[in-house]
Order: structure tokens, then sequence, then C-alpha cells
């Protein structure tokens, strides 16, 4: 049932967390969260997103902080470092921020940047981390399918665990899995699952080896854990770049798994110079459980007014989406 917008805006709070490194296209990451019966819960989608996707996101908030969240098999989530698209020599110093994590996704292909700037950041993690260490990369869909085979082949020197999103399509992805196969070299689909209509169509036409999930975007733990049931796949619950708030729904995520084979990419609190709660790794791992937002922490990272009415009518227009369905 839908909670009456007052029930939201009545402890609504609009925080703008700032970012060790632009990530994403960003210097701050800006959020609302709000308290339900449950809990507190997270409604950040990005702020290009149409108000028709967006919905989505309240829904899977509306759910985290109303409803009870699905049992708990797991107490901690092994995490990921998380590497923006730096220089090389700056690898070190955000890894150091991760703590025990034993896992880096890398982000590549990066606009304005070439394949040689992301073999030298790839490079640097599998100097820094050594043998053990385990390297994914993430393209975001900007590759197209030559591209991407041309630079999995470049990359797959450092022992890739997996390349995900590296093509925009469905059919691009299918192609490119076909293409690098022989390489050993595992296709995980992150966008074409989020942002998709029918987020099974990546599990039909064969194109992954295995889904990124996150959260807020598939409409709530439940119906995420629906997804990853049908599809059949294995997953790596990760984040949309959340609060600490929005990152507790990704570990009640994740703990929810009857399999977790991999490490998630919930450590994304590292990214940011300060946050509404502390929810960075320790020992490589983040623990299960509700987190209130410090209230100091609020006041301190609230965001500009004009930035918070943004949001609160976000916020309102969003929730008109969802009582009209």
């Amino acid at each position: 049932m839908l909670p009456p917008l007052a029930d939201l805006l009545a402890s609504a709070r609009v925080v703008a967390l700032p970012m060790h490194t632009r990530f994403r296209g960003v210097d701050t990451r800006e959020a609302l969260l709000f308290e339900g019966p449950e809990g507190w819960a997270e409604f950040s989608p990005f702020v290009e997103y149409e108000d028709a996707e967006a919905a989505t996101w309240l829904a899977a908030a509306i759910d985290f902080g109303w409803n009870p969240q699905p049992a708990p098999l797991r107490d901690r989530i092994a995490v990921n470092a998380t590497i923006p698209a730096i220089d090389a020599s700056l690898v070190a110093d955000v890894l150091a921020r991760f703590a025990g994590c034993r896992t880096a996704k890398v982000k590549v292909a990066e606009p304005g940047q070439t394949l040689a700037d992301d073999v030298a950041r790839v490079r640097a993690v599998r100097e820094a981390m050594g043998p053990e260490g385990r390297i994914r990369i993430d393209a975001n869909g900007m590759w197209n399918v030559d591209e991407a085979e041309h630079a999995v082949h470049a990359l797959n020197e450092f022992d890739l665990e997996y390349v995900e999103q590296p093509c925009a399509t469905v059919d691009e992805l299918a192609d490119l899995r076909r293409r690098v196969k022989y390489m050993g070299v595992p296709v995980a689909a992150d966008e074409s699952v989020r942002k998709s209509d029918d987020p099974l169509a990546v599990a039909r036409a064969r194109a992954a080896d295995l889904l990124v999930i996150k959260a807020q975007p598939l409409g709530g733990v439940t119906h995420a854990l629906q997804i990853v049931t049908a599809a059949g796949l294995p997953v790596v619950v990760s984040s949309a770049l959340d609060t600490a708030i929005g990152l507790s729904q990704g570990a009640a995520l994740a703990a929810a798994l009857p399999h977790l084979d991999y490490d998630c990419g919930l450590g994304t609190s590292s990214l940011f110079l300060d946050d509404v709660a502390d929810l960075r790794p320790v020992d490589g791992s983040i623990p299960v459980g509700r987190v209130t937002p410090d209230a100091a922490a609020l006041t301190r990272l609230a965001a500009s007014d004009d930035r918070r009415d943004w949001w609160l009518d976000r916020l309102s227009r969003c929730h008109a989406v969802l009582a009209s369905d």
C-alpha cells in the first residue's frame, strides 16, 4: 500500500555528499532520505532520469521504509573497491580507502580518454593488488562490439574476473560474448537489466554470464530477488552511488540471496569525503542491518534550499506516478 505523500515529507531530508574524485560525471551526490515504520530509506535516482523511471526508485525506498525485508542468510557482505577513471598514478591512494578489499572494479571507456589510459589504470591496480587480487572492468556500455573485443584483448593480460556492460544493447552483448568466449572472460550486464523494461531479456538472449543488480532501480529487494530467480544467472549486487542508507538496502538484497559467489559493489561509501553514516568497508566487507543517519551529518550535509525544493518536488511527482498505477 502506498503511504500518503505527507508521511514521506514529514521526515524527508535532502543531502549532498562531496566525493573524493569525480565519478559518473558528478562531484557531489544528492539524495533524499525519509523514515518509515521499518527505518530509514533512500530515494536517489540520478538527476537526469525522467519521473517514470525515477518512480521505480521511489517504490524501492517505500518498500524498504515501510515493509519488513526478506530474512538475511548472512550478516556481512564482501565488497569490492571501486576505481574511478583516474590517472594510473592515483590508483594506490584510492585502493587504500577500501580496507581489506580483495576485488577491484575499474572504470574504463571514459569519454575523452583512450584505451591506453585504461590499460595503464588496470595495470596499476594489478600491481597494487598483486596476483591474488581480482579485477573486473566496467565500461558502462560505451564501446561498440569491435572496440569492446579489442579492449578485452588488450586488458585480459591482467586476468579479468569479468567485463561489465561493455556494450549498450543486448544484441551487442550477445555478439561480444561469442567473440570473447575463447578467452574465458565472462560478460556481465548492468544497464541492460537496470534500465530495461524487460530485465530478463539479457538472460533469454544468452547475452551475459552474470547480472549486476541494484535494489533501488529494480524496485526494491523483493522484486530484485524475483528477477534473480527468473533469470537463473549468478549475480553481483551493486550500489547506484548510494549513501549509507541506500547501501544498507543493497546489503539486505545481497544478504537474502541463496547464492552469492562474487564480491559486491557495496563499498562505495569510500568514494565520499563524508556520508550520513559510516558504512565504509572493514576487512573487505560491510555489515548487514538497518542504518540510522547521524543527526549531525544530516545537518552538515544538508543540500541548499533550491536543491532541497527540487528534490521535494520530484518526490511529489514520482509519488503521483505511483498513485496513478
